[in-house]
């Protein structure tokens, strides 16, 4: 059997040296604001410093004409009265078009609609959006490949039901600092023209790299493997339910081959996991990267996130990497981590609530070895990124940078309501709890 404690030790090392080599592009000041070129046009790499700077909460501005954004809202409406099970939208809401500022420059054209599952129900005019800055190429040539500082599609969260507005952003900045996949965040404040010619603030939003855009290339190094966005009975990986029609391709979608999801899950349900266990575990570590995924679990559980795998069948992306030819696990969406959450709530560390119902925990959970190294991982992200003094550090950071922000949200497009400050203590207290919590288990 492969030395999968040896693999990670690597892996750590190799994940060290990546990082340290990983340098943000330098574009001059005066290219900048090139319209046609670094800004909007495509063969440029995508410029993170602008995009996604941490140091400043940046204003976007979008423009509709009266028109667009009455087609916006009774397109809204209408998905949200079809319904399905559980009052989510009957289907995908429509892309309009509207105009975006920022930085003093003009986006034309881009394509924008409404997203999300439980908060594009919300009770709310501050509802999460997607943008693709090309979407209607076609239509007007003259925008052909245009891009925002190098991203063709950029996802926008409500932080719904969030009254810190951090926990999108903490939850991806955690995964990423221990090498859990996971994209780049930074706040934004929104402000929209509903074709009135006066702006509305609509209040700090939490802007989000799409996986399948840019996020693979800038993590793994490449984007020619197959994304799989899971969401379904299938994404549980059960026996009950399982189908590939539950993973939907976001790569090389014209080849519609899923052969290498429909062979993890063969060998995750493979006989050999009870007749020769260490065959089993092999056959599994050649396909899957089993590290990456109990790396993930031990972040996943200590923050507690109850909004993925495990208790929901959607919130994550798989992608089979060319590099090693194994299937790497992606987090996505994190707007309700730090809370016990709902729909039985957030996992324990023992994860013994779990049955085969989600058989890529209760599989690998079961497995001595595995488990010492899941365990592993929970001490080790105490002691590292979820240390309390650098959470702490990083909460109040935030807390000054969105102070005037987030008291500015007004009723109707706030999931504030006066509770920003008193909701950051909260995630402060939560971060020693949990703490506490993990080194109980691993004691």
């Amino acid at each position: 059997m492969k030395n999968l404690k040896l693999k990670s030790i690597l892996f750590c090392f190799t994940t060290i040296a990546l990082f340290s080599c990983k340098k943000e592009i330098f574009i001059p000041d005066e290219e900048k604001n090139i319209e046609g070129t670094v800004s909007h046009s495509n063969g440029f790499p995508a410029n993170y410093n602008i995009v996604f700077n941490q140091e400043k909460v940046n204003r976007l501005n979008i423009i509709f004409t009266a028109q667009e954004w009455q087609d916006m809202q009774t397109d809204l409406s209408q998905k949200r009265g079809g319904g399905r099970p559980g009052g989510l939208p009957s289907e995908t809401p429509d892309y309009f078009e509207c105009e975006v500022n920022f930085n003093g420059l003009t986006w034309n054209h881009v394509g924008i609609r409404y997203k999300g599952n439980s908060s594009i129900r919300a009770n709310s005019n501050k509802l999460p959006l997607r943008f693709d800055f090309d979407k209607w190429e076609y239509e007007y040539p003259e925008i052909a490949d245009q891009r925002f500082y190098g991203f063709k599609e950029l996802s926008m969260s409500s932080n719904y039901n969030d009254p810190s507005l951090m926990r999108e952003k903490s939850a991806a900045d955690l995964f990423r600092d221990f090498g859990v996949p996971a994209v780049r965040t930074a706040f934004y404040e929104v402000y929209i023209d509903e074709g009135t010619g006066t702006f509305k603030y609509y209040g700090v939003y939490t802007m989000t790299e799409i996986v399948f855009d840019t996020f693979l290339k800038n993590w793994f190094g490449s984007k020619n493997g197959n994304c799989y966005k899971p969401d379904g009975n299938g994404a549980k990986f059960a026996t009950n339910g399982f189908t590939l029609d539950d993973f939907e391709r976001k790569t090389n979608e014209e080849t519609n081959d899923r052969n290498d999801i429909q062979k993890m899950f063969d060998l995750l349900h493979a006989n050999t996991r009870n007749s020769n266990l260490e065959e089993w575990k092999d056959n599994l570590e050649s396909v899957f990267d089993v590290d990456g995924f109990l790396k993930y679990l031990a972040v996943n559980n200590t923050i507690q996130n109850w909004d993925t795998y495990g208790r929901m069948t959607h919130n994550y992306y798989l992608y089979h990497d060319p590099n090693d030819d194994l299937i790497k696990w992606i987090t996505w969406d994190n707007n309700e981590a730090f809370q016990n959450g709902k729909r039985g709530g957030s996992l324990s560390f023992e994860m013994n609530e779990i049955d085969d119902e989600w058989p890529l925990i209760s599989f690998l959970i079961a497995d001595e070895e595995y488990e010492g190294i899941y365990k592993n991982y929970v001490k080790s992200f105490i002691e590292t990124s979820f240390e309390n003094s650098r959470m702490t550090g990083i909460y109040s950071n935030q807390e000054l940078l969105l102070d005037q922000p987030a008291n500015n949200e007004v009723n109707g497009y706030s999931y504030v309501n006066g509770q920003f400050n008193s909701a950051v203590q909260t995630l402060k207290s939560h971060n020693i709890s949990r703490i506490n919590a993990a080194i109980d288990y691993v004691q």
